[in-house]
């Protein structure tokens, strides 16, 4: 499927991923945010300046499952987004 398609999926609730990544087990997933705000933690507020407790917005995003089993935000590449291999996991 292409791009357009797997983020129809991913948005739907699917993970996403390529065929043609080298990595193990990598997937995309649709973050939907916190638009009414969530609680800082520390880290977070010291990374923004805010005080722990604050509303902390943050709109929708998508995030990746890396190979070493870390998780990052994630944008697509040129590539990526050209790409004909996506599958989708339920």
């Amino acid at each position: 499927m292409n791009f357009g398609q797997a983020l129809e999926k991913v948005k739907a609730g699917e993970k996403i991923f390529r065929l043609g990544w080298n990595g193990k087990d990598m997937f995309v997933v649709y973050q939907k945010g916190y638009p009414d705000g969530i609680p800082c933690n520390q880290q977070t507020a010291k990374a923004w300046g805010l005080k722990e407790g604050d509303l902390f917005k943050c709109d929708p995003y998508l995030q990746i499952k890396t190979a070493n089993g870390s998780h990052s935000m994630w944008v697509p590449s040129i590539g990526d987004i050209l790409s004909e291999d996506w599958e989708y996991i339920r």
